[in-house]
């Protein structure tokens, strides 16, 4: 990973971005299994604005139009790592509000 301005929490994921101005620091977006993914600020060329990348909707849509709902079998385990128990906790209520397990 880049270098790090100040240091970010402990996370499964991470969103990275890095400006042409501020190399070799780049912002970060710390991202749990249960939050809602992050809107981005992408930047443009000067002096255009950061247009926002909404990642909730994009990886959302990608769901909807790959069929992920009937292609992944979720009553099986989730491929590793392994999620903490919390975690365990979290998807298995996710996947029933979902009617995606029983």
């Amino acid at each position: 990973m880049p270098p790090l301005e100040r240091p970010v929490p402990e996370a499964p994921y991470y969103a990275i971005l890095s400006r042409v101005r501020r190399r070799p620091a780049v912002d970060v977006w710390p991202i749990q299994l249960a939050d809602e993914l992050p809107v981005l600020p992408v930047p443009l060329l000067e002096p255009d604005p950061d247009v926002p990348l909404d990642l909730g909707a994009i990886v959302s849509g990608v769901y909807e139009r790959g069929g992920y709902a009937v292609l992944i079998d979720y009553t099986q385990p989730p491929p590793p790592p392994p999620l903490s128990e919390a975690e365990e906790k979290w998807q298995d209520a996710h996947l029933r509000e979902a009617s995606l397990r029983p």
